[in-house]
């Protein structure tokens, strides 16, 4: 069987067209109509005030922070459990990460430990709706509130998602999308940040273009900021992404439900969560192994692999890799956050691109369950 990849995307005609005519028409005049275009519909498919696109997700967090001065001797708190992209901006900015831990139902950023993480140099948050799911959005918000922390909801992998009937992304002071290439909705690279705040939507235009106001005099930086933008062709083809992002997003979750029906017999292997709250958008599908099974993670990658089939391991935890793990915050979320290090280590993400069709799930799943009830007649 040809390999089958862990991520992609769904790439129609309507793609084709709108990035044609991007190359072909957004210049001189209608430069930046496919950047209009694609912000508005972001913004309203969200229903919020603003929208500014970005060459990525981390640009999106990056931008944030300076927007909400965060800097120097200041803390942002972010789940352990993610990827470094949710976290190097707080670097950047030469704050401190505080690793918090997860909550097992929804494997996101756990209230109660946000609310034990918070200190006098707490001055943001950065809940991430992991592998295209949400947290329990009432809860931290209601946290943050009433410590009067700013929200920075890391929505890089849930476009589409939704908690209680409302979008991802639309619950912080701003929210950050990725649309890097593995996304449900890609532009091949790229971001959007979102903001119902009127004062953050300026700031973040300003630093977004090299420190020069929209509008104001050719070449007149006033601070020194960053070159923080999108091509036309990559709006173009977030456009038509955009309003496919429903359909993509059914897609998504069809996928899953195949998964979940061919592995509901294997005993101690957990896919995905959803509370009732939630509507799950299913990026990644996450198969999470009991440790009690005694398959390391590793051994699982290399012997789909063998048999053409792509994976990734689950995000490890920040506190965890080298980048981090020399850090005084990441020596206590170590010993603090359970959750984190009891999935983390157990859990691989399966092939969920847009074009995997029921033949191939099926043979991921046969596959795993032959791996996983170590039948060797079956794996030669």
């Amino acid at each position: 069987m040809e390999r089958i990849p862990v991520a992609g995307p769904s790439i129609t005609q309507k793609e084709i067209d709108y990035v044609t005519d991007a190359v072909t028409n957004a210049w001189y005049g209608n430069a930046n109509i496919y950047h209009e275009r694609f912000e508005k519909a972001f913004a309203d498919y969200l229903g919020v005030a603003h929208a500014a696109a970005l060459p990525s997700c981390t640009s999106a967090i990056h931008l944030s922070l300076l927007a909400l001065a965060v800097g120097p001797g200041d803390e942002v708190i972010v789940p352990d459990a993610t990827w470094i992209a949710s976290a190097a901006p707080i670097t950047y900015v030469g704050a401190t990460p505080v690793f918090a831990d997860i909550d097992e139902k929804t494997w996101c950023l756990s209230p109660d430990s946000f609310e034990e993480c918070i200190t006098t140099k707490t001055k943001a948050v950065i809940p991430v709706d992991l592998y295209g799911n949400m947290p329990d959005m009432d809860a931290i918000l209601e946290v943050a509130q009433r410590n009067r922390i700013p929200v920075i909801e890391d929505a890089a992998e849930a476009a589409g998602a939704e908690y209680k009937g409302r979008k991802a992304g639309s619950f912080g002071a701003t929210g950050v999308f990725s649309f890097h290439g593995s996304k449900t909705l890609t532009t091949g690279e790229g971001g959007m940040l979102v903001t119902d705040s009127e004062d953050i939507f300026r700031r973040v235009l300003f630093l977004r273009d090299h420190g020069r106001k929209p509008g104001d005099t050719l070449f007149w930086s006033t601070e020194i900021a960053y070159k923080y933008k999108m091509s036309s062709m990559q709006a173009a083809l977030g456009l038509a992404q955009l309003e496919r992002l429903d359909e993509l997003v059914d897609l998504k979750r069809e996928i899953f439900g195949r998964y979940k029906e061919e592995l509901s017999t294997v005993a101690r292997l957990t896919l995905n969560p959803e509370t009732p709250t939630t509507k799950n958008a299913y990026w990644m599908i996450t198969a999470v192994l009991d440790p009690s099974l005694g398959i390391e993670r590793s051994y699982l990658q290399k012997e789909l692999n063998a048999r053409s089939i792509g994976s990734r391991p689950f995000f490890h935890p920040l506190s965890s890799i080298p980048a981090y793990r020399h850090l005084e915050q990441a020596h206590q979320a170590r010993g603090r956050n359970q959750v984190s290090y009891r999935i983390c280590p157990y859990g691989i993400n399966l092939p969920s691109a847009l074009n995997l069709d029921n033949e191939r799930v099926k043979y991921v799943c046969e596959t795993l369950r032959q791996i996983i009830s170590n039948e060797p007649s079956k794996l030669s």
